[in-house]
């Protein structure tokens, strides 16, 4: 056998052959190039599956309670409706002095609320609100923060700083329920003056559900516009 495999090996290594038999191998680029076309049509496929989802839920919302154009104005404050944003601001003047500025968040929590059978069924959001009042551009500002539920407010602290914020950890006082009755009352008469009061708190919640379903298609169109750049 020795005169067989001795031939072969010779044939399989001559020093005339530029690469051994062994070592010979389909052309690699025609295997990348083919690897590169399957990975592209996947990466397609996806691609054009999620758009596809993206399309149809923005198509729903539409369809379904389509969000309103956003309000401008409530009583005497002008609305800033912070597009792309999850806050809003309102304004108004107050008297000759007062320039006072609300700046109120989406939805930032919940609390269950039980039925009559002691179940909890249904949540009752919660906004939180800072209201800032300052009396010309140097003065130190009365700052109220506050709870908006769907029908009424709830004054949470109130407190004066500075109006460039130096301090790092300023003193706030105490937390406003552990005060006076009669100096929590006339806090929210203060308020209602400047019609900030339960009735506002309705006017939030009805504007934070707008605005939530804006954003959430906005998000969604940001998102479809992002994946659809080549």
């Amino acid at each position: 056998m020795a005169w067989l495999i001795r031939p072969l090996r010779r044939t399989l290594f001559s020093p005339s052959l530029r690469t051994p038999l062994l070592h010979q191998h389909p052309n690699s680029t025609s295997f990348s190039n083919s690897r590169n076309y399957i990975s592209d049509m996947r990466k397609s496929a996806f691609q054009d599956n999620i758009l596809r989802l993206l399309r149809k839920e923005i198509q729903y919302e539409h369809d379904h309670c389509p969000p309103k154009q956003p309000t401008t104005r409530f009583n005497s404050f002008i609305v800033d409706d912070r597009s792309g944003e999850q806050w809003i601001r309102l304004k108004r003047k107050f008297g000759e002095k007062e320039d006072i500025t609300i700046d109120v968040t989406m939805f930032d929590g919940s609390v269950p609320v039980p039925d009559s059978g002691q179940v909890q069924s249904d949540e009752q959001l919660h906004i939180t609100f800072i209201v800032n009042i300052s009396k010309g551009d140097d003065s130190d500002v009365l700052e109220i923060v506050c709870s908006a539920w769907p029908n009424t407010i709830d004054i949470q602290k109130f407190y004066v700083r500075g109006c460039n914020r130096t301090a790092n950890h300023p003193y706030t006082g105490p937390e406003f329920k552990e005060l006076d009755e009669q100096l929590q009352d006339s806090l929210y008469e203060f308020l209602e003056e400047r019609s900030i009061n339960d009735e506002l708190a309705i006017f939030l919640h009805e504007y934070m559900k707008n605005k939530d379903k804006t954003e959430f298609i906005r998000w969604l169109q940001t998102v479809k516009s992002h994946i659809e750049k080549k």
